[in-house]
Parts: structure tokens; sequence; C-alpha cells
């Protein structure tokens, strides 16, 4: 039997580089009320990083909850990202200020190229990116969905550091690869998706390991991801999976637990459009 999630007041959330390690993702909150309550409610609970994208069509939302929430803008780590269509150079810079105005806020902390696709030419558009640090539009860079090679080319391209990188990882996709060229580059990994979309629920593994804890299995993947160094962004709506998500930053994992983890690898992708660079040849 799992704890109730609204019993339990974690400790404060660990950050690195000043970007806390566990934050609420929006992806497929479309509803704007649904949207905008969520983010209001994570921001009350004591969430303090915030992800959504121009391609959720929910900035606009996100905006209100960070509005309506009892914490100071500069509390809150916010990050979106530009979508595929935008990657241009000038669309870059016009799109990032129109996602400012739909998020209500004077700058975002981090600003990610969605996935290297469609209109991303590396030297243009991450130039394009470095002109939106100089001008105070994000903080920080990200990119998102890309192969090592991309990354050390980006890296290589970019006056500003790579702060981020941005993919999905969960039990079941663990891209060592990807982890050990961030590594390499000193890249912050976030981690989307990761409770592989509720599969996490169906692996018996990770089920026993929450039992022997007495909390959810969203908890031990999210628990995992922590302790090997990656920030996680676990979309979640209602109160209650918000709140059993947050609960995540109380729970430590034994190295055999972890250890017993790292061996659930399977390469399995939950994310795979045909526009993903593992997907071009």
């Amino acid at each position: 039997m799992t704890t109730d999630p609204t019993d339990i007041e974690p400790t404060d959330c660990p950050t690195t580089d000043g970007m806390p390690r566990l934050g609420l993702g929006t992806w497929e909150n479309t509803d704007p009320d649904e949207c905008a309550t969520s983010v209001e409610t994570a921001l009350n609970m004591g969430y303090r990083h915030i992800d959504t994208a121009q391609a959720y069509g929910n900035e606009s939302a996100v905006g209100d909850g960070i509005e309506r929430a009892n914490v100071d803008r500069d509390e809150i780590f916010l990050a979106t990202k530009v979508w595929i269509d935008n990657l241009a150079p000038e669309d870059v810079k016009r799109t990032a200020r129109e996602s400012l105005d739909d998020l209500g806020v004077d700058t975002v902390d981090l600003l990610y190229i969605h996935w290297p696709a469609r209109e991303y030419d590396p030297e243009a558009t991450l130039a394009a990116f470095d002109e939106l640090v100089d001008d105070g539009v994000t903080r920080h860079v990200g990119v998102s969905n890309f192969l090592p090679h991309q990354l050390e080319e980006a890296a290589e391209l970019l006056d500003a550091p790579i702060f981020a990188h941005q993919y999905e990882m969960h039990p079941f996709l663990q891209q060592q690869e990807v982890l050990d060229t961030c590594d390499e580059l000193d890249i912050n990994v976030v981690a989307y998706s990761p409770l592989a979309r509720g599969h996490v629920f169906d692996e018996d593994e990770l089920t026993n390991i929450a039992d022997d804890h007495g909390v959810s299995a969203a908890q031990v993947s999210l628990a995992w991801l922590r302790e090997t160094g990656v920030t996680a962004i676990p979309k979640a709506t209602g109160r209650d999976h918000i709140a059993d998500n947050w609960a995540s930053l109380d729970l430590s994992l034994s190295a055999d637990e972890v250890a017993r983890i790292d061996e659930l690898d399977r390469g399995e992708r939950e994310v795979d459009p045909g526009f993903g660079p593992w997907n071009q040849h």
C-alpha cells in the first residue's frame, strides 16, 4: 500500500546550475483551464521548474497558471521550445518573442531547439539562439532530441554553452551514449516521458521496489533518474499525481536498487516521429 502523497512534505528540490531537478511537464496538457490549474497547483506545492513548448499549444495557459500561483516569477525556472517549422533564423527570433508574450514573461530561463529537423540549419539556427541570449530573451540555450554527433556540432557552433539536452529517458530507454556525451560536454540532462507514458506501473521490478518502500512505481523511476544525475519533468494534471511525483524527492534508492533498474534498459521509445534524427538515413 502506497503512502498518501498529500500527507508528504518533501525536502527542498535539489538544483543543478540553478535548475530544479524535478519539474512539471505540460506535453498534451491542452485544456486551457486544466493546464493553468495544474501549473498553479504544482507551483503552490513547491515545484519551481515548468516546461512547455510552442508545439504544445498551451504557453498562454502555462502563463495563466504562473500568474495565478502564489510564487514570484523570479523563483520559477521556466523553459519552452522552438518548433521545427520555426527554426529559420528570423522565425526563431520572431516566435521566441511570441512565446514570451503568450507566457506573459519578459524572459525565459531556458529556450530549446525542440528537434534537429525540418528548418534546422546548425550554423544559422544556433546563431539566432545566441542572439536571443544576447538580447535577454532567454538566459540559457538548450537542445532536445539530438544525437551525440549533433550535440558535439552544436557545442562547437554556439557561443553560449549548451545548458541542457532534453530527451526521452526512463528505465526502459536509458540512452547511455547520449548521457555520456552530455557528461563529456558538461551539458545538463533533462528527461521527458520519465514514466514511459505510464508503462513503469506495469514493470514488476519497479513495483517490487516501490512496494518495499511503500511508494509508487512513478516515485521509484523519478528517484532513479535523480540518482543518475538527471532532471525529470513528468507530465501530471491532477493534484494527486502532481503530489505523488513531488513526493519522489523523499525517496532514496540503494545502490542495489539502482543497479536493478539499470538492467531494465530495452531501448523502447515512446516518442518516435519520422523526423526523429535516429530515423534519418
